[in-house]
């Protein structure tokens, strides 16, 4: 990287117990601090990714099982592993949510 001039700067807010772990890790990978966040920022890689359709369709699925739940439990029908049903999709829900960084 010789004949390379750095001219520009970015400025960053941080916590201090994230200035000292920053800066504990390019010590410890024997760089200077820009060509630390330099070199982890060039190799990490981002991936965003979507997911809202996918939750709007999973709502759409919990507003049918909790009507096939009220019938249910009416004693309408019987379906002796229903819960199990609503678990999983409740599981299901709950992970996509945590991707995409959701409550």
């Amino acid at each position: 990287m010789a004949n390379r001039k750095r001219n520009q700067t970015i400025s960053i807010r941080l916590t201090t117990e994230e200035k000292e772990e920053i800066i504990a890790k390019a010590k410890q990978a024997n760089m200077t601090l820009t060509d630390y966040l330099i070199e982890c920022s060039r190799n990490t890689e981002i991936t965003v990714t979507d997911l809202s359709e996918v939750l709007i369709e999973l709502k759409r699925i919990g507003n049918n099982l909790n009507q096939i739940a009220r019938k249910a439990n009416s004693r309408r029908f019987f379906f002796p592993k229903f819960d199990s049903v609503v678990k999983g999709q409740r599981i299901i829900y709950d992970a996509i949510l945590s991707l995409t960084g959701g409550d």
